[in-house]
């Protein structure tokens, strides 16, 4: 699929993924339309921690073992994207607290991935992990990306068919591609989508602040300061409604209070998104089966750091370029027998 400059692109997801691959596109001069029902900001993107956080994903999620150089590189990528857009970048790192048995724990896990770390008073410590402000940097990608000729059209694609997308409310545009960015949403669209799992998260957002810093990661939980301190995050396989569930997340408030008790007594609110997740947890980017679709779904809990890596890749299938290393292992139809 190779497309000339001034080709329609319609992207399905208004996320961190759709959002980056928006601005790229629309840069390089295609007449690009964003496709998303839900309001701006909310959607797993928006609710997000905001972690671009290579080394606590692969040592704290299981599935995720074995890929902390894609992720080193997909952060790295953030540096000049970041730069370019305005977005600021909390590089505090990453700070680990708990008994001696979860330290012991989590140092086999660091060595085990190659993480740089070091031993502090209070536990472990990498540098390797940032964040950034999720609702921010998507505002910020969205109105990058009009002014760059995209358009953001509050509707979602129903079915895509010999270039005609079929949007929700039953109008037929044409398009000579489709981007899926639906994240676990969209799974009629294409096909390799059946390879992905919901999984529900829930966040808890509380009213008292905390002085900027490392991200706190204890066991189960993790802390990421600031005016009003995110508390995550649950990980519900399976499920894909958006209804808050106290007594999931309570687990998630008695850790965090275990780490921290100045936070005792806060009041939360509990943000909810639905990422999805490939069962080797890494997303679904390239072509589909389907003729002119192109895949950029199934983060599961690496959105944010992920997005600017597929948005390069999503443009360079579209231009016939080279997508990179990370092709083979983003393959959508790799789950194919």
């Amino acid at each position: 699929m190779i497309l000339q400059s001034g080709a329609r692109v319609a992207i399905a997801g208004a996320g961190a993924f759709g959002s980056a691959t928006a601005l790229i596109l629309s840069r390089l001069g295609f007449a690009v339309t964003v496709f998303d029902p839900a309001p701006p900001g909310e959607n797993a993107s928006g609710v997000a921690a905001g972690m671009l956080a290579p080394v606590a994903e692969a040592v704290f999620d299981k599935v995720s073992r074995g890929h902390l150089p894609v992720l080193r590189r997909a952060r790295e990528r953030w540096t000049a994207f970041a730069q370019d857009l305005g977005i600021p970048l909390d590089r505090e790192g990453l700070a680990i607290e708990g008994d001696a048995g979860f330290l012991a724990e989590v140092e086999g896990a660091l060595v085990e991935a190659g993480a740089r770390f070091e031993h502090t008073p209070s536990g472990l410590f990498s540098d390797e992990d940032w964040r950034l402000d999720a609702r921010q940097a998507l505002a910020t990608l969205r109105e990058a990306a009009i002014a760059a000729g995209a358009t953001f059209d509050g509707r979602g694609v129903v079915a895509f068919e010999d270039g005609r997308a079929t949007l929700d409310d039953g109008e037929v545009s044409v398009f000579d591609t489709l981007v899926v960015a639906t994240g676990g949403g969209g799974r009629g669209l294409a096909p390799e989508l059946a390879a992905l799992t919901p999984i529900k998260g829930q966040i808890l957002r509380l009213d008292i602040a905390m002085a900027d810093g490392p991200v706190l990661r204890g066991k189960g939980v993790y802390i990421a300061p600031g005016p009003r301190p995110a508390v995550g995050a649950t990980m519900e396989a399976g499920r894909d409604d958006r209804q808050p569930d106290l007594a999931v997340v309570e687990p998630l408030r008695i850790a965090a209070e275990a780490l921290r008790p100045e936070l005792a007594g806060a009041r939360a609110v509990i943000e909810v998104g639905v990422r999805a997740s490939t069962s080797d947890g890494l997303p679904l980017v390239g072509k589909s089966r389907v003729p002119g679709l192109i895949l950029a779904a199934g983060a599961r809990r690496n959105g944010w750091l992920l997005a600017p890596l597929v948005a390069d890749m999503v443009a360079a299938y579209l231009t016939d370029a080279d997508p990179g290393e990370d092709a083979a292992a983003f393959d959508p139809r790799r789950f194919e027998g």
